[in-house]
C-alpha cells in the first residue's frame, strides 16, 4: 500500500547527511540548490519540462508519519535527535522555476530551491526522480506530437510502464500536445480525455468478425473505432461498413505495413462511400514512424511502448546542485562543484530567452544579476512557485496541466523551425552565461 507522503521515497544518504549536519550544528544553514541538465540526449535539440505540478503536490504532503519514524528508528537509519527533527518535518523555502511545459537547454535552471540545508536536502531524490522521468516523457512526445503536425496522437502506453509511471506519463503526454490517454487514473487527476474502445482479444471472444462487430457497435454507436486487422483487413473493412455504414467513426490498424495498409483501407472506404470515417494507427510508433506516415491518409495516432520510455532517452539527466550558502554576514554566497566532466557553475540564476525582432528565440542566457535580463528582447524564464512554504495556486491538479500544455505550445511556437529536425544535431539555442 503507497503511503500518503512521499518522504521515504528517497535515498539512504539523504538522511544520514541530515544526521551529520544536525549533528554538526549546520543544518539550519541556508543553501540555494538548483535542478538542471549539463547536455540533452545525443541528438535532441531540445528538451521539455514536466513533472513540476506533480513534484508540487507531492512537496505538499512531504510529512514524515509515525510508520514512516518507526521504520527509520527500527533499522537505525538516523539517530534520536534527526528522528525529532523529522517528526516537525515542514518546508518553509521558497521555489523559483521554470513554468511546467517550457522548453529547456543544457544548463537552464529549471527549478531552484531556497531553504535551510536540512530541508532542501531531502527534497533531492523525490524532486529529481519525478523531473527526470516526467520530462523524459514529454520530450519525447514533443518530437512526435511535432512530428504529427495536426493529427491528434493518443497515449496508450500503461501496460508498459510501472503503473503510476503510467499515470505520470499519460499527465506529461498531455502536456507536450497529446490528444487523448487511455489510462482512466490520469484522467481522474488531471482532467485529461480518455479514449479507448476494443482488443483483438474482444473480436476473438466471439465467433465471427461480424458478430463482434455489431456487438461492438450496438454498445458503443457508430461513431466507434472497429480494430480491422484480427483477420483479413480488407474483409474486416467491408464487414464494418456493411453493419454501420457511411456513420462508421473510425477504423484502427495496428499491425503490418502501416504506410500500405493505410492507403489500402482510405481508398476502399472511399469505394464504399465512407470518405468521413476516419483511419487510426497503432503499433510500436515513435517520432520517426510518425514521420514516416506523414504522406499516409492517417488521421491519428496510438502510440505507447515508446513514449512511456522516453523513445530511446528514459532519462532527462537533470541533476540537483548546491550553487549557494549562507556566509558569515547571512548572505548567500556562490560554491560550485569543480569535479572532472561533472563540475557545476555557483551562483543562484536567473534565465530569459533571447529572441530576435520577430520574436523567434535565438539563445537561452543565464546569469547571476537578473539586471541583466531585463531587456525587451528577453523573455523571462524563472517565476516563483513556492514561497515561505507555500505553494502557490495554478501549478497543480487539472489547471496544472492544463497551463504546461498552454505554455508547451507557446514556448515550442517561439522556438527555431531546427527543433522539428529528427536528425541528429546540437542544441536548438545556445546557452550564453552572461556574467561568467
Amino acid at each position: 500500500m503507497r503511503p500518503d507522503s512521499p518522504a521515504l521515497l528517497t535515498d539512504h544518504y539523504e538522511l544520514t547527511m541530515l544526521q551529520a549536519a544536525i549533528r554538526a550544528g549546520m543544518h539550519e544553514r541556508r543553501c540555494v540548490f538548483e535542478t538542471f541538465t549539463r547536455r540533452l540526449p545525443a541528438g535532441r535539440r531540445y528538451g521539455i519540462l514536466a513533472g513540476t505540478g506533480r513534484f508540487l503536490e507531492a512537496l505538499e504532503k512531504f510529512t514524515f508519519d509515525d510508520q514512516q519514524l518507526a521504520f527509520l528508528e527500527e533499522q537505525r537509519v538516523v539517530d534520536g535527535p534527526t528522528l525529532d527533527y523529522l517528526s516537525d518535518f515542514r518546508f518553509s523555502g521558497s521555489i523559483r522555476g521554470y513554468r511546467e511545459g517550457e522548453a529547456f537547454f543544457p544548463h537552464s535552471p529549471v527549478l531552484q530551491v531556497e531553504a535551510p540545508f536540512a530541508e532542501a536536502c531531502v527534497l533531492e531524490t523525490l524532486l529529481l526522480s519525478i523531473l527526470n522521468f516526467d520530462s523524459a516523457v514529454a520530450s519525447a512526445a514533443s518530437r512526435m506530437t511535432g512530428a504529427a503536425g495536426d493529427r491528434p496522437c493518443l497515449e496508450m502506453g500503461s501496460r508498459r510502464a510501472h503503473e503510476e509511471a503510467a499515470v505520470s506519463a499519460a499527465r506529461a503526454a498531455a502536456i507536450a500536445g497529446f490528444a487523448g490517454t487511455s489510462n482512466l487514473e490520469a484522467g481522474r487527476r488531471y482532467g485529461i480525455n480518455t479514449i479507448g474502445t476494443s482488443a483483438h482479444a474482444f473480436t476473438l471472444l466471439f465467433n465471427d468478425e461480424v458478430s463482434a462487430f455489431r456487438a461492438q457497435l450496438d454498445s458503443l454507436g457508430l461513431d466507434t473505432t472497429l480494430l480491422v486487422d484480427t483477420y483479413d483487413v480488407e474483409q474486416a473493412v467491408r464487414t464494418a461498413v456493411d453493419l454501420a455504414g457511411t456513420e462508421l467513426g473510425a477504423v484502427r490498424l495496428d499491425s503490418g505495413d502501416l504506410v500500405a495498409q493505410a492507403f489500402a483501407v482510405r481508398d476502399l472506404l472511399d469505394t464504399l462511400g465512407n470518405r468521413d470515417t476516419k483511419i487510426t494507427v497503432t503499433s510500436d510508433l515513435d517520432e520517426y514512424a510518425i514521420a514516416g506516415l506523414a504522406a499516409a491518409p492517417v488521421d491519428s495516432y496510438g502510440v505507447g511502448t515508446r513514449l512511456v520510455t522516453g523513445s530511446g532517452a528514459p532519462t532527462s539527466s537533470m541533476v540537483y546542485k548546491m550553487v549557494a550558502r549562507q556566509d558569515a554576514n547571512g548572505d548567500l554566497a556562490s560554491v560550485a562543484k569543480r569535479s572532472q566532466g561533472k563540475g557545476s557553475i555557483g551562483g543562484a540564476k536567473h534565465a530569459g530567452r533571447r529572441r530576435d525582432r520577430k520574436g523567434t528565440a535565438i539563445a537561452e542566457a543565464i546569469a547571476l544579476d537578473p539586471a541583466l535580463l531585463e531587456a525587451d528582447d528577453f523573455r523571462p524564464l524563472m517565476h516563483t512557485l513556492v514561497a515561505d512554504g507555500e505553494v502557490l495556486p495554478g501549478a497543480t491538479g487539472p489547471d496544472g496541466v492544463r497551463a504546461a500544455t498552454e505554455r508547451h505550445r507557446q514556448s515550442t511556437q517561439e522556438l527555431p523551425r531546427a527543433i522539428r529536425r529528427l536528425s541528429e544535431g546540437e542544441p536548438a539555442l545556445p546557452t550564453e552565461f552572461l556574467d561568467h
